[in-house]
């Protein structure tokens, strides 16, 4: 606990471990980080909404090192060109327009599918990221609608993040991971332009990894927690409630990576001008200064839209709006199509040490 917190509790449960820890201190020194862990919900707003202090735009940011400078490792005005072209396209009004219908038809076909042979699925791999993948797809010009184009895109998705991971834990960009970017460069060159394939990169493997999250952290709560699957089959219309407390508990991406610019003190640890600074998005989450009984999962909770599962200031996530379109429409037609829906006794609870979820969720009927 505490300065000792070691990468493998914060890739099993870190949660106990996130609540000692900013009992004691919301800021503090994890040398298995070698960085500083931000642990409280006013911490980590302070660090997301001052860019000019707390820079991603580091030789050391992760995937900066995977797919090149993207919106994702820049501030100020490159971050700004970089992300303007995405904007109006990930506003939710939009994304309803274009995608609504297209994700209700794909999610009943994806459930017709995956459960023609019986009672039972495994969630991940029959809806959760073939979804997340066709959607990426249609966003970025290609033809979501195309099996062979969707496995490819998972497959260089699944590379990339892994990449991305190793890297935040201290081992080099992968072979198998500069290849994914090379394959993603051509299969992207009749439509986007060779400077922007970093940003459509990161809305590829943001897109897929944080839907395919979504989705099965949200079926996961539901149904391990007792009577919440039962309340949602009576009350289908609570199933955005669901998905916003699930992001709450378990936040697809758990942390996200900041850079000091200078020397500072911040909730009383001294700071130095180069430290990395880990800002805890599911220690925030779990604040209990911001959210009574933090540990519980509760549909009732009245202030929902004050997690942070998809960061806050400049970098908030582009595609969140469309991540919860997708998210809602596969937990409600699967909360329509199977009231008697359970878990599989083997299915796993969400881990990772970046980006959280099942490593799989068998569900039977």
């Amino acid at each position: 606990m505490g300065g000792a917190l070691s990468l493998e509790e914060l890739a099993g449960d870190p949660h106990p471990h996130l609540a000692e820890l900013r009992r004691r201190t919301p800021v503090a020194w994890v040398p298995g980080l070698r960085g500083w862990l931000v642990t409280s919900r006013d911490a980590a707003l302070a660090v997301l909404h001052d860019p000019a202090t707390f820079t991603v735009d580091d030789a050391r940011f992760s995937s900066a090192q995977v797919v090149g400078r993207s919106m994702l490792s820049t501030d100020g005005d490159e971050h700004a060109g970089h992300r303007r072209p995405f904007v109006a396209p990930f506003r939710r009004r939009s994304v309803e327009d274009r995608f609504g219908v297209v994700i209700e038809r794909r999610v009943a076909r994806l459930l017709d599918e995956g459960g023609a042979a019986g009672g039972s699925m495994e969630l991940r791999s029959a809806v959760a990221g073939p979804l997340a993948a066709s959607v990426v797809a249609d966003a970025l010009g290609l033809d979501g609608e195309r099996p062979d184009v969707v496995e490819r895109l998972l497959a260089y998705y699944r590379e990339i993040v892994d990449s991305v991971a190793g890297v935040a834990a201290g081992r080099p960009v992968t072979t198998a991971g500069e290849g994914a970017m090379a394959m993603l460069r051509s299969e992207l060159a009749p439509s986007t332009p060779a400077e922007s394939v970093p940003d459509a990169a990161v809305v590829m493997f943001g897109g897929i990894e944080t839907t395919e999250a979504m989705i099965l952290n949200a079926a996961w709560f539901a149904l391990v927690t007792p009577g919440a699957w039962s309340r949602l089959v009576a009350a289908p219309g609570l199933v955005p409630t669901a998905v916003e407390e699930s992001l709450r508990l378990e936040p697809a991406a758990a942390v996200v990576d900041r850079y000091a610019t200078r020397d500072l003190e911040l909730a009383g640890a001294a700071i130095r001008k180069g430290d990395l600074v880990v800002v805890s998005l599911a220690g925030a989450n779990r604040d209990p200064a911001e959210f009574a009984d933090p540990d519980r999962y509760d549909l009732d909770r009245p202030n929902l839209r004050r997690q942070l599962a998809f960061a806050a200031g400049s970098h908030v996530c582009l595609g969140m709006d469309l991540a919860r379109l997708e998210t809602v429409a596969a937990l409600q037609a699967m909360v329509v199509r199977w009231p008697g829906l359970r878990l599989d006794a083997g299915s796993p609870a969400p881990s990772g040490l970046v980006f959280r979820k099942p490593a799989h969720l068998t569900v039977r009927w």
